[in-house]
């Protein structure tokens, strides 16, 4: 009886579960095909992500070269790219020198070769010009300037010279040991001269007015003109602190 009831329907039963359970514990086609697309997906993920951080790391290490190229150059003088684009120009006429010497040829000769006729033509305009204005260098060439201007409008009286030179000889040009002060006394023709010449200079002086250029692609960071130019002024006693925290706000790393 022991044995009948071994191998009756609750035997079977436990047969039939056991075979359930070693089915359940090995997966499907299906379900290997949803793991490999699941562990697909999540390495794309992963590999985009590694992009985006080593993008990130490029931008990062750019932006800090940006920064440090800036600083440099904010402490460079102001005329720093004057003086760069002069010395470049100085190096490549040394290295045409050396090329020129090296051929056996004359440098000054090669030189006018490769400049054309309109060059030639504008420069020698130039050259014949009286006083021409080539710009402002310092207070000094200025002054030089208008003295000359001023001195070519001078007409001298020959005639008063000769006079002059017959009644004091040598005493007419001065020395270090002679005495100027009260030793002269100007003639009225001369006084209106020089009052009409001083007069003249006041009225072109009044009708001289130089409009300062406007930028249009400058940063408008006014609201009327009287702040524009208040702007101006702190900008030219303070811009040289405030420029690099100007420069942050722009690009947005400020603190």
């Amino acid at each position: 009886l022991g044995g009948g009831a071994g191998t009756g329907p609750v035997a079977e039963r436990g047969l039939l579960q056991g075979s359930g359970s070693e089915d359940e514990a090995q997966p499907g086609p299906a379900a290997a095909a949803a793991a490999a697309a699941a562990a697909a997906k999540r390495e794309e993920r992963l590999r985009k992500f590694r992009e985006l951080h080593m993008k990130r790391n490029e931008a990062r290490k750019l932006n800090h070269q940006e920064v440090v190229e800036e600083d440099k150059r904010l402490k460079l003088p102001a005329n720093w790219e004057a003086k760069k684009a002069r010395l470049e120009w100085e190096l490549k006429v040394e290295e045409k020198k050396k090329e020129c010497a090296a051929r056996g040829e004359d440098y000054e000769r090669v030189k006018l070769l490769e400049i054309s006729a309109e060059d030639a033509e504008r420069w020698e305009r130039r050259k014949k010009r009286k006083n021409p204005d080539l710009g402002f260098s310092d207070y000094a060439a200025a002054q030089l300037r208008k003295y000359q201007r001023l001195t070519r409008q001078i007409k001298p009286d020959l005639e008063q010279y000769e006079k002059l030179k017959e009644q004091y000889g040598e005493a007419l040009y001065p020395t270090s040991d002679s005495l100027l002060h009260g030793t002269h006394v100007p003639s009225k023709e001369g006084v209106d001269r020089m009052v009409a010449d001083l007069e003249k200079q006041i009225e072109k002086r009044e009708k001289y007015s130089r409009r300062r250029p406007y930028n249009d692609d400058a940063d408008i960071d006014y609201i009327n003109e009287r702040n524009a130019k208040f702007n101006k002024k702190a900008e030219r006693f303070y811009g040289k602190y405030t420029a690099e925290i100007k420069q942050n706000l722009e690009r947005g790393t400020a603190v």
